[in-house]
């Protein structure tokens, strides 16, 4: 009876060791929408909110993630600058390795001083990025941004629809990846976690 015990706790053993060589040995799968071929990416070269110059060609082999919005938006960029500041908790100390850019289709309106003093509210580790409207559209075409004013009753008061997708650049200064609106901060942290340990 215990050689049966035994071997029945041997075969249950070599089992589990099976599942967990095949659970953990499997390739990571990037939660966002993969671009393939990885591309370089576009370059921006842009001022910063609260001083200095920004271009994504210096920045090493830090991913980014970047986002096209406005100040003045009602709804979807302050929901995504908040994602942000919850992804740079949820990476803890490993959020200071990534760039976060927060890029105006509004500039008109957003001053580097008006995107820093927006940008505080959430989290001083994004980085906003505003310039002319001849600078910006050149980003905006390259990165394939849908942009378009609606204006209001008031000339002072109109919206900007635009394109809600975030892209993500890795460490290798590769278009790699592109999250919808409403994807959850622990898919985009997953990745950007696997993003890092790529270098």
């Amino acid at each position: 009876m215990k050689k049966n015990w035994f071997w029945l706790a041997l075969l249950l053993l070599i089992g589990l060791i099976s599942v967990w060589g095949i659970v953990f040995a499997r390739p990571y799968a990037l939660r966002g929408s993969e671009l393939l071929p990885a591309a370089p990416a576009p370059e921006i070269d842009l001022p910063q909110a609260g001083g200095g110059h920004y271009q994504l060609s210096e920045r090493g082999d830090r991913p980014a993630v970047i986002f096209f919005g406005y100040t003045n938006c009602p709804d979807v960029c302050p929901a995504t600058m908040a994602e942000f500041k919850q992804v740079r908790a949820e990476l803890k100390s490993s959020a200071e390795s990534i760039d976060f850019l927060f890029i105006t289709v509004d500039p008109q309106r957003d001053t580097v001083e008006r995107m820093a003093a927006y940008l505080k509210g959430f989290d001083p580790g994004i980085i906003g990025l505003t310039g002319s409207e001849e600078d910006l559209a050149e980003v905006w075409q390259a990165y394939g941004v849908y942009r378009q004013v609606v204006p209001g009753e008031n000339p002072e008061f109109y919206t900007v629809d635009h394109t809600s997708r975030l892209y993500v650049i890795d460490s290798h200064g590769n278009l790699r990846l592109t999250y919808p609106f409403g994807t959850p901060v622990t898919d985009i942290a997953a990745d950007l976690r696997y993003l890092l340990r790529e270098k």
